[in-house]
């Protein structure tokens, strides 16, 4: 059963599509690592700053998820949000909540992505504040996220009220070129 539905128009104002938010435990996430290899691997191709360079191939995408992800997903320190459009994957986001015995009220999010064919609907926004209900299901009260300065995403975060900490330069390598991009830290209290 999906965790939120809601209905939005597509670009050319005719079609209605729904899209659903849910959660994927360890056995759905296996089943489909295929489509979750594809969405990470269109999203570095389309040059999202997500730890991935170029050449960046689907096989380094599966084992993204089979090494990195499943088994946080599985013990249940990791929580994977999906979202779909008429039963197509769309986008993901993850909130690692891995944190020390000191930190129990905080969480992490990981890999926020929506595939470059579904982008400006809306989705990112949804997949954030479907997290924002999840942490708050698991008391997680601080939620900090870092993204490429700059980026696209930057602004997304601070509509949904994160409030940035500082940005660190050169933090990470380009997907595509020999340069490095800063990074923006920021975090939201929720309650």
């Amino acid at each position: 059963m999906p965790v939120t539905s809601y209905s939005f128009c597509e670009t050319n104002m005719t079609k209605i599509s729904t899209l659903e938010i849910d959660s994927y435990d360890g056995t759905q996430l296996q089943i489909q690592i295929d489509a979750f290899a594809r969405l990470l691997h269109a999203c570095v191709q389309s040059g999202a700053s997500i730890s991935f360079v170029q050449p960046f191939t689907i096989n380094a995408a599966k084992d993204f998820w089979h090494q990195k992800v499943l088994p946080g997903v599985l013990d249940g320190s990791r929580i994977l949000l999906i979202a779909k459009i008429e039963g197509q994957l769309a986008g993901c986001v993850q909130l690692d909540c891995d944190t020390p015995p000191n930190q129990p009220h905080r969480a992490e999010v990981a890999k926020l992505l929506v595939h470059p064919a579904f982008r400006r609907k809306g989705i990112a926004r949804a997949l954030m504040l479907a997290l924002e209900d999840a942490a708050r299901q698991r008391q997680r009260r601080l939620i900090t996220l870092d993204t490429r300065t700059g980026d696209h995403a930057e602004p997304l975060y601070r509509t949904l009220g994160y409030q940035t900490v500082g940005t660190i330069p050169e933090y990470a390598k380009d997907p595509f070129t020999d340069t490095f991009d800063a990074t923006t830290i920021m975090y939201k209290l929720i309650t």
